[in-house]
């Protein structure tokens, strides 16, 4: 039996970066004096305990709830290491922060889209005109949003930590010594990334909340909650295929993905490469460190 392809994921955080293996998830992070902490925990993940969970599309929506909460504690962690906090989130206020975001999330990508498509109404009463107004305004706040944060100077240290976890997922992936010098030679864009999960969630809400109906705010507001898991399971499984295929379509799927990755990434320093490095050795079992000769350590 072929054995199944260790892969690794991460986020950017406060100056660091946190990484996820298969059983581990580590947050490495540059404090104001220089040194490295590190985190480390187990993923714990609901799929583990649950395996239906692992199923296509249930595990799409699993994997971005658990991505969120533990992005959210490594934010925390990093922000206490790098002296911006005082504390670490309690279980209250991490519930209360997802709360927030789902919120925030909802009035900014389905209030505003779908009670401003009515502005379309001049051009044509046709429902799917008016969903596809919709996606398309989605599409326009997502993106300027986007564009608007990677101008502000604090965001772009974190584009640099992002761009960091690339080169060091990618290095590993390639098989070579995790070292700042090989890490430095990889691309900052990659397949598997957030920011393409998301573009790719923003075009199939288009096609998929096209065919809805024009019924009234409150019902289609409603309509795009309800869908969400199904939207979040379709572009997650767009996603996986399109990183484990060299099909032409599944790659012209995820170009725009790695586009926007040229905002959202930055060139990193050596001294952001070394903690990513530190964060994905953590979570790697120690012999699937590659030492560069097509073994491990």
């Amino acid at each position: 039996m072929k054995e199944k392809k260790l892969t690794i994921g991460g986020q950017a955080v406060i100056e660091g970066v946190m990484m996820r293996g298969p059983e581990l998830v580590a947050t490495a992070v540059r404090t104001p004096g220089g040194t490295i902490e590190l985190e480390v925990k187990p993923v714990n993940s609901i799929s583990d305990r649950f395996p239906v969970f692992k199923k296509p599309m249930l595990r799409g929506c699993v994997s971005l709830l658990e991505s969120l909460v533990m992005g959210i504690r490594s934010l925390g962690y990093s922000a206490q290491m790098a002296g911006e906090e005082d504390e670490q989130l309690s279980d209250r206020e991490l519930a209360g922060t997802i709360v927030f975001a789902f919120a925030l999330a909802a009035v900014l990508f389905i209030a505003i889209p779908t009670g401003a498509a009515r502005l379309f109404h001049f051009i044509t009463e046709e429902p799917i005109f008016l969903n596809l107004m919709e996606g398309v305004l989605r599409l326009v706040i997502f993106m300027a949003y986007i564009f608007a944060i990677s101008r502000m100077k604090d965001i772009q240290r974190v584009f640099q930590y992002h761009g960091a976890e690339h080169q060091t997922i990618a290095c590993f992936e390639a098989g070579e010594p995790l070292t700042v010098e090989n890490a430095a030679r990889h691309t900052r864009l990659h397949k598997r990334c957030g920011t393409s999960f998301l573009l790719i969630v923003m075009l199939v809400s288009i096609f998929v909340f096209a065919f809805l109906g024009w019924p009234s705010l409150a019902e289609r507001i409603v309509s795009r909650i309800v869908l969400l898991p199904v939207v979040a399971g379709l572009s997650y499984e767009i996603i996986r295929l399109s990183a484990n295929s060299d099909n032409c379509v599944l790659g012209w799927a995820v170009k725009p993905g790695l586009w926007l990755q040229k905002l959202t990434t930055r060139r990193p320093e050596p001294a952001m490469l070394e903690v990513a490095i530190e964060s994905a050795k953590a979570v790697l079992p120690k012999d699937k460190i590659p030492d560069g000769s097509g073994s491990y350590l």
